[in-house]
C-alpha cells in the first residue's frame, strides 16, 4: 500500500513536470511571434499652423480727463462704463470765486463802454481829440478780454468728454481738489468700437516673418498680411478676425523686439482696455507631409517615428518637425509621402522590430481631439 502511494506521487510530479515544460515552450513561441501593431501609410495635407503672440488690448482712442482749471469737484455727472458724446459733461468744479471775478470784469468792460460812448460825440464836433477816443476803446477791449479769459475758466469748470467712447474707472469723486497740474486723470474715455492688440516679435522671428510675406515692400506687406486671431484669457477665440495694420520696425534698444498692431471690430464690447490674450498668425503650409502625435516619440530632445520597411521591420527614424497642428505635427524631413509608420505602440518597441503590421486609414488615427475650455 505503501509503494503504491510513493508510485502516485513520483507519477504527479512527472506530469507536472512535462506541464510546466509545454507552457514555458508555448510562452517562448509566442515571445519570439512579431507584435501585432496597427500601421498607417503618410498622406501629404493642406494645414494651417498658427503662432502666438502675447497681446494687450486697446480701444482705437484712449482720451485722458484732465482738469484745466482748478477747483473742487462738485458733481459727477457719468459713471463708469458708461456710453458718453462728446462735449457731453462729464464733471463740475466749483467756480464761485470765479464767478465773483466775472461780475467785477463784467462791470469793468459795462464801464469802458460807458466812457466810449460819452466820447464819440465829442470827437464827432471836434470838442476832443480822436487820440483820447481810441485809448478808451483800448481800455474798453482790455476789459473785455479779462471777461472774456474769466468767463472761459468758469466753462472749464463744466469737464467735458474729448471724444465719443465709454467712460472708464473714475479716479476721483465729489469733494477731491483737482487743479491742471495733477498728474491722475479724473477718468479715460475710450472709443473700444475697435480695439487694437499690441503684441511684439523678437528680431529673427520679424526677418522671416517679414521677408516671407508677399509684396515688394513694407507698406504693400502690410496690406497683403493675412487676417489673425484673437484667443482670450479664458481660453476662447474671439469670434471677430483682425488684420494686422502697422509695425514698428525699428528695434526696441532695451527688448530686442520689433511692436506690431492687429485691428479688431468689438460690436459687443467684450473687448475693452487692459484686456489681454494672445494673437494667433496662421501659416499654410500646402502638401505637406504630416505624423499623428501620437505615433511619434521622444528621446534625448529628438523626435522619432517607426518606419515600416516591405520586410514588416520597424526601423526608429529621427524627423525634423516644422510645426504641429492641432494634433498632427508638420515634418520637414525624415519622412516621405507614402511611408509607413506605426501608428501605436511605438513605445513598446526596442530597436530595429519585426511587426505583424495592422493597416488602418490615417484620418482614423489622426482625428482632431475636441478641446473643452472650463
Amino acid at each position: 500500500m505503501k509503494q503504491i502511494s510513493i508510485y502516485i506521487l513520483i507519477l504527479s510530479g512527472i506530469l507536472l513536470s512535462v506541464s510546466c515544460g509545454g507552457d514555458k515552450k508555448q510562452q517562448a513561441q509566442a515571445a519570439q511571434q512579431p507584435p501585432t501593431l496597427p500601421v498607417v501609410t503618410l498622406p501629404t495635407k493642406t494645414v494651417t499652423a498658427y503662432t502666438e503672440y502675447p497681446a494687450s488690448i486697446e480701444g482705437i482712442v484712449n482720451s485722458e480727463v484732465h482738469a484745466k482749471i482748478s477747483g473742487y469737484i462738485t458733481d459727477v455727472l457719468v459713471d463708469e462704463g458708461q456710453k458718453v458724446k462728446r462735449g457731453q459733461t462729464l464733471f463740475k468744479l466749483e467756480t464761485q470765486t470765479l464767478n465773483q471775478d466775472a461780475a467785477a470784469a463784467k462791470a469793468n468792460v459795462n464801464a469802458a463802454q460807458v466812457e466810449v460812448d460819452k466820447l464819440k460825440p465829442l470827437v464827432e464836433k471836434n470838442i476832443i481829440s480822436n487820440v483820447q477816443l481810441e485809448t478808451a476803446k483800448a481800455k474798453l477791449q482790455q476789459a473785455q478780454s479779462g471777461y472774456n479769459s474769466i468767463a472761459a475758466n468758469i466753462d472749464y469748470g463744466n469737464i467735458k468728454s474729448p471724444v465719443d467712447g465709454y467712460v472708464g474707472s473714475i479716479n476721483l469723486r465729489k469733494g477731491a481738489l483737482v487743479s491742471p497740474s495733477s498728474q491722475t486723470p479724473l477718468t479715460t474715455v475710450a472709443d473700444i468700437s475697435k480695439v487694437y492688440a499690441y503684441f511684439s516679435m523678437n528680431e529673427k522671428e520679424y526677418l522671416s516673418f517679414i521677408q516671407n510675406a508677399d509684396g515688394k515692400d513694407i507698406d504693400e506687406k502690410i496690406k497683403k498680411l493675412p487676417k489673425v486671431r484673437l484667443l482670450l484669457a479664458n481660453g476662447s477665440l474671439y469670434k471677430e478676425e483682425g488684420k494686422i495694420d502697422a509695425i514698428n520696425s525699428q528695434v526696441n534698444s532695451q527688448t530686442g523686439a520689433i511692436s506690431f498692431r492687429a485691428i479688431f471690430e468689438n460690436p459687443s464690447r467684450i473687448l475693452t482696455n487692459g484686456n489681454s490674450g494672445k494673437i494667433q498668425i496662421p501659416k499654410v503650409y500646402a502638401d505637406a507631409v504630416v505624423v499623428p502625435q501620437e505615433s511619434t516619440y521622444e528621446q534625448q530632445g529628438s523626435t522619432y517615428v517607426y518606419k515600416v520597411g516591405k520586410d514588416s521591420t520597424a526601423v526608429s527614424t529621427k524627423i525634423e518637425i516644422e510645426a504641429d497642428v492641432d494634433n498632427l505635427y508638420v515634418v520637414d524631413s525624415g519622412l516621405q509621402k507614402g511611408d509607413k509608420i506605426v501608428a501605436k505602440g511605438a513605445n513598446k518597441l526596442h530597436g530595429d522590430s519585426k511587426i505583424k503590421p495592422q493597416e488602418m486609414s490615417f484620418d482614423s488615427i489622426a482625428k482632431p481631439i475636441d478641446k473643452v475650455f472650463r
